[in-house]
């Protein structure tokens, strides 16, 4: 992971969940494992590419986990990890203040 500029926990943090895609990755395993094309459905606005690189950054820094079952076509599944389990709290929150900007902006 990139050093930090100002040395600042959140900054730290949002390095790794930062951007348009991870935490709501996140988000949809916490319901259980999904495959690659439940997560495409799921997030109909991501290519394949831009998926694939977000689920290998979140698997390298310990949060999610990915199996492969020995199938004919192969079956790999993602799920998150104890450490991962961690965000639920984080993905309520923000999820908490969506609905309050929705709230907000419909008024």
């Amino acid at each position: 992971m990139r050093a930090t500029v100002t040395g600042c926990s959140v900054e730290h943090a949002m390095h790794l969940l930062g951007g348009r895609w991870r935490l709501l990755l996140v988000s949809y395993l916490i319901d259980g494992p999904k495959r690659f094309n439940e997560l495409r459905r799921d997030l109909p606005g991501i290519s394949p590419r831009m998926l694939t690189l977000d689920l290998r950054a979140l698997e390298s820094a310990g949060l999610i986990s990915r199996t492969v079952y020995p199938t004919t076509p192969v079956k790999v599944a993602y799920a998150l990890t104890e450490d991962g389990m961690r965000l639920k709290t984080v993905v309520s929150v923000v999820q908490e203040f969506g609905l309050w900007l929705k709230q907000r902006d419909a008024a």
